[in-house]
């Protein structure tokens, strides 16, 4: 496995638009990895590095913020789901703002998408070659608990990566990559608190190992925060984080907000632009 640089995506719902920011400045310069982990909205905007799509993300996010058919709660009524199914994986991937099938298929770059297995309460990281075949991998991997129905794929039903892995560096290590670059989608030095067992119980009660999962999952990502911290000390690994907070709402409606996040992306990519390209070896030019 040696000589893949890897590249993990956390999610985050909006703020995974700062990420957006720095992959848009990786594919302005040249950045190229060979493997990518997208959790959440890690994968549902990380996609857009598979298929070369500069400024898609943010594009469509701001044109379609305040669409009631986009998401929010008037799809969270009217569909069960706060991400509109067929707005969001039909009518915008197809005729709004077209996803490139083509060249995300033809991109050598493998894409895992990250989805948690209800049934069994562990992550699973699918490959996804075929975008167009395996959308509802995506959607999986960002349907959110209590504001997003299960989703049933092949017998399996999953719901958002986050909760079982919403930084996959362990398992990145696991695959002993040389190089691994991980983009945050918090500032420095924030922790997950311990949330209340109940509303997990109580809506899925039928997925004991599910509930289990998602009730220590705040253990299990500030034990990867202070694993990651350890190995960028050491320079082992080059992490993007958000130089400053912008309080963001998972379904954020703020244009500004939305803008300032994607915005602060670029920029701190931008900022440590030459460092990534000295830890990936990469000659400096652009296109």
């Amino acid at each position: 496995m040696k000589h893949k640089t890897a590249l993990i995506l956390e999610g985050g719902a909006m703020r995974g638009l700062y990420s957006a920011g720095v992959l848009d400045v990786f594919m302005k310069n040249n950045i190229s990895v060979d493997v990518i982990y997208g959790v959440s909205a890690g994968a549902l905007f990380g996609l857009n590095y598979k298929s070369r799509q500069i400024g898609r993300a943010i594009r469509y996010n701001l044109k379609y913020a305040h669409n009631k058919n986009y998401m929010g709660l008037y799809s969270l009524i009217t569909t069960g789901n706060v991400m509109n199914r067929d707005f969001c994986f039909k009518k915008l991937v197809y005729e709004l703002d077209k996803l490139d099938f083509e060249t995300y298929k033809n991109n050598p770059v493998e894409f895992y998408a990250v989805v948690t297995n209800l049934q069994t309460g562990k992550p699973e990281y699918i490959k996804i070659d075929d975008a167009e075949k395996d959308m509802e991998y995506f959607r999986a991997s960002g349907s959110m608990p209590f504001v997003s129905k299960p989703v049933e794929i092949n017998g399996n039903i999953y719901l958002d990566g986050a909760i079982a892995d919403a930084v996959p560096f362990k398992k990145a290590l696991q695959e002993d990559y040389e190089k691994i670059i991980v983009v945050l989608t918090r500032a420095m030095g924030f922790n997950r608190k311990k949330k209340s067992h109940l509303p997990y119980k109580l809506l899925y009660g039928d997925f004991p190992n599910f509930v289990e999962t998602a009730i220590n999952s705040y253990k299990n990502y500030n034990e990867t925060m202070d694993l990651i911290e350890k190995y960028e000390a050491e320079n082992k690994v080059t992490v993007l984080r958000p130089s400053k907070l912008i309080k963001m709402k998972r379904v954020e409606k703020n244009t500004n907000k939305l803008q300032a996040i994607y915005d602060l992306g670029i920029s701190d990519c931008i900022k440590k632009l030459d460092d990534i390209k000295d830890y990936l070896n990469v000659k400096a030019e652009s296109f």
